[in-house]
């Protein structure tokens, strides 16, 4: 699908998205870090759980309320709701004043909002998108966060530990800019049928939670599609420790390092300045090679995909917690982003083919559930270094990673048997 044949919508989104992704890698990735710092680790990991419960709520509100009142609307007042969100997080973090239990706050506010965005966005994409194009264009959008992945960290290594309300006064801004741009800009692509279905005003507003709650069952009913979940939170676990076991076992077990040396001239690097760098060549490669890795994925079994994904997942969280070198570092990176390459162009075109169209706004809020659930048990990772120590936690990552891909080849087995009953029951209809 080239350029000029790309819906307006998506094009605004691209590059609005891109900035927005740029700031939050500015934060994101050094909060395990903040919260560690100022509450300990063991609280940090609780605090971290905690933030991540009411994100996974949001997210299925947000599936529902995508389909029943339209995209565009819920993208908009998502952030506005952001922009709130980063003016409390400036206020805790300002000259003035000094409070990390408002970051919290302010932090747990992001992501809720946040997740009410992403299901909106990703059922946008695929209500303009042909089936034929869609891993295509997931996967430039992809390619685009991962730009900001390369750039925000080691922007933030700068600005989150010495211009950290600057940083956040910038953030609000822009996600006022962002909400007007959506407002004048994206038009409404939900079904007209949702759309224009009205609340009625003598329902309690109880009624309609539990009218979202017999629609997400239906979606539970789907097998595949629950195992797809359950096997998505397992991996998870282990791409979820970027930012959180990863971060804090590179500023407490890494030592000072030299890095490059040539004649009297070395680089040197602490454990968080190699931190920043890892994540930099993970968001670089992927940037890099995101669509073609897609291209290639495309041609083979999403089974088998997600399988191999996973597998090598497991090697490379495994990996990271085997050695302190830097340079074994950068080596379990580089197999840890072959892992995320190889699945993840295919894996929002392959919930869009499960989805009945009016359902997507909530398939993908269920699909987004291997994020949120798995962001809200990733935690857990921190506390318990103390208790068995880092080493074992990562084996312990590893092995789910593992089970992860038994999983996906159930979910392969059972799609293959669905897809032959199906074709059973047309040639008897004919």
């Amino acid at each position: 699908m080239k350029w000029k044949d790309w819906d307006r919508n998506l094009k605004v989104r691209l590059f609005g998205e891109g900035v927005i992704n740029i700031l939050f890698w500015m934060y994101f990735p050094f909060m395990a870090i903040y919260f560690a710092d100022h509450f300990g680790k063991g609280a940090a990991g609780m605090l971290l759980i905690l933030s991540q419960c009411a994100g996974v709520i949001a997210n299925l509100f947000g599936g529902y309320c995508a389909d029943r009142f339209g995209r565009k609307k819920m993208m908009v007042y998502s952030y506005i709701g952001t922009a709130f969100s980063f003016i409390l997080f400036a206020a805790a973090n300002s000259p003035w004043y000094e409070s990390p239990v408002l970051s919290f706050i302010a932090f747990s506010l992001l992501g809720i909002w946040g997740s009410l965005y992403w299901p909106a966005s990703h059922a946008m994409v695929a209500d303009v998108v042909p089936e034929k194009d869609r891993n295509n264009v997931f996967a430039i959008f992809y390619m685009m966060i991962n730009i900001a992945v390369v750039v925000g960290p080691i922007l933030g290594g700068i600005f989150f530990f010495k211009y950290r309300f600057e940083l956040l006064v910038m953030a609000f801004v822009t996600s006022v800019i962002f909400s007007i741009v959506l407002q004048i800009y994206v038009r409404e692509t939900a079904p007209k049928f949702e759309q224009t279905k009205q609340v009625d005003g003598d329902k309690k507003w109880y009624s309609f939670v539990m009218e979202q709650m017999r629609n997400y069952r239906v979606i539970v009913t789907d097998k595949v599609f629950f195992i797809f979940i359950i096997a998505g939170i397992l991996v998870a676990q282990t791409f979820m420790q970027m930012d959180l076991l990863l971060a804090v076992y590179m500023a407490e077990i890494v030592p000072v390092q030299t890095i490059l040396s040539f004649n009297e001239w070395t680089l040197k690097a602490s454990g968080e300045q190699a931190f920043s760098w890892v994540i930099a060549e993970n968001g670089l490669l992927v940037a890099l090679f995101t669509v073609l890795a897609t291209k290639v994925s495309n041609k083979f079994n999403e089974r088998n995909v997600f399988m191999m994904s996973a597998l090598t997942y497991g090697v490379a969280i495994i990996l990271f917690g085997s050695t302190v070198n830097v340079w074994g570092l950068f080596f379990a990176m580089f197999i840890f982003t072959a892992a995320e390459l190889m699945a993840v162009g295919i894996q929002e075109g392959y919930v869009a083919k499960l989805a009945p169209e009016n359902m997507r706004g909530q398939y993908y809020a269920a699909a987004s559930l291997r994020f949120t659930i798995g962001r809200t048990l990733a935690p857990i990772s921190i506390p318990l270094t103390i208790w068995i120590g880092f080493t074992n936690t990562f084996y312990i990552i590893g092995f789910l990673a593992f089970v992860s891909a038994g999983l996906y080849y159930v979910m392969g087995y059972l799609m293959e048997q669905q897809t032959k009953s199906s074709k059973g029951m047309n040639k008897k209809l004919v």
